[in-house]
């Protein structure tokens, strides 16, 4: 072992955490990811893959506040509450309702642009070109709404930032998917998104390509994280080990924010648990993956089969899956796929860590230097990971940025 190299200790092997571990140890890190679970066991494993490099739409828009009302009183709703947890995550969605004014909402819209349009480049450069064509398939993204819906907010964030976006009429809807709920009437594509076909085998790579490079993953559970103070570092007790790096990344995702607290730093992270049905017998081809708005999921073809993901439920993250949630994405797809029959679903619930404003939170901590932030992607953790792996990467190695950091940094909470 080279002890010349700095030390990174990461915590999340999720695909924030293994892509900006990538990264480090490319970079000429000794690089070791601390999760007591495997590579794309946790959010990362059961999104709906869409990964939306062409995306600037922030998750609160103006109009959304009185719309809020309509979904808590619809169990069967894009979004649920459970009134136990409310007034732990009121000051979270009071924050989240602030983040949808106009003015706010442009300013996140153009960090979203500038951390989100490199993601394929990244994405490339993380796997190389055999793994990425076979993992990614750059086919498009038609978004959808049940009824009508006001796209004029999304159509105006899409022209600021030259994002190409077609309008898709009932013919041309039905052109991609000719057996569509005669309901929906259209739609927009945006013809240059990307998806995976396996969430979890994409971030899997990502760890197998670490541990290739000569990095370690090891399966504990982080603690606590201790200042030695100075050039020391820092120590991470596990649940079996003290270990030590100059540098540490927390990158757990929605746990990041209880790591955080004993060394006073306050984030406002809050859960978005979210659900997916894998469906694999179907009868459905599904060229191009699709995110029905209304409803707040996504559908899209899996190599293992039809998935069915998303919705938002804030319930924190010790509450108990709420199945139910789960099989109504399954009545959700046939809604829209009215000619839809599959076989017996598997069901699953994550935890997305997301921030009021839809940005994740990058950069150093304050006031802990060495200690590094890389969480709070929300929906967003295919596209954002990688390029903020890149970022955070490059704020540690003290090479210029890709992107302006300043938007991500924590001190925005101050």
């Amino acid at each position: 072992m080279d002890t010349s190299k700095p030390t990174t200790i990461v915590l999340g092997a999720g695909v924030v955490g293994l892509s900006t571990a990538l990264y480090l140890q490319r970079s000429g890190h000794r690089t070791t990811v601390i999760d007591p679970l495997p590579p794309g066991s946790g959010a990362s494993f059961g999104n709906a893959g869409l990964i939306s490099n062409d995306n600037a739409v922030p998750m609160a828009l103006p109009g959304m506040l009185g719309k809020v009302p309509g979904w808590l009183a619809d169990r069967d709703g894009p979004l649920v509450v459970r009134p136990t947890y409310l007034p732990r995550a009121l000051p979270w969605l009071l924050r989240w309702i602030t983040a949808s004014r106009m003015p706010r909402v442009i300013q996140i819209s153009d960090a979203l642009r500038a951390l989100h349009r490199d993601a394929l480049s990244c994405w490339q450069e993380l796997l190389g070109p055999e793994l990425y064509a076979d993992l990614i398939r750059q086919v498009g993204q038609v978004r959808l709404w049940e009824g009508v819906s006001d796209t004029a907010v999304e159509m105006a964030l899409c022209e600021r930032h030259g994002i190409r976006v077609e309008r898709l009429d009932a013919d041309a809807l039905r052109q991609i998917y000719p057996d569509i709920s005669p309901g929906i009437t259209g739609g927009l594509l945006m013809p240059n998104n990307a998806s995976t076909i396996s969430p979890p085998r994409l971030v899997r790579t990502l760890g197998e390509l670490l541990v290739a490079a000569g990095g370690a993953i090891v399966a504990e559970s982080a603690m606590k994280i201790i200042p030695r103070g100075g050039a020391a570092g820092y120590m991470v007790m596990t649940n079996v080990a003290n270990r030590s790096a100059h540098r540490v990344v927390i990158a757990a995702g929605a746990w990041s924010r209880e790591l955080l607290a004993p060394l006073g730093i306050k984030v406002p992270l809050e859960t978005e648990r979210g659900y997916h049905a894998m469906m694999p017998e179907h009868n459905l081809t599904l060229r191009i993956p699709m995110l029905i708005k209304n409803r707040g999921f996504g559908l899209a073809q899996m190599e293992d089969g039809l998935l069915a993901a998303g919705t938002v439920e804030i319930a924190g993250l010790r509450a108990p899956p709420d199945e139910r949630r789960a099989r109504l994405l399954v009545g959700h797809a046939k809604r829209v796929f009215p000619k839809l029959e599959v076989g017996e679903a598997r069901y699953w619930m994550g935890h997305r860590p997301s921030t009021p404003d839809s940005l994740p939170i990058l950069g150093e901590a304050p006031g802990q230097p060495g200690l590094f932030l890389a969480f709070g992607h929300g929906h967003l953790g295919m596209v954002g990971g990688p390029p903020s792996g890149r970022l955070v990467s490059q704020l540690i190695n003290g090479t210029p940025p890709a992107i302006d950091p300043a938007p991500y940094a924590c001190a925005r909470w101050a």
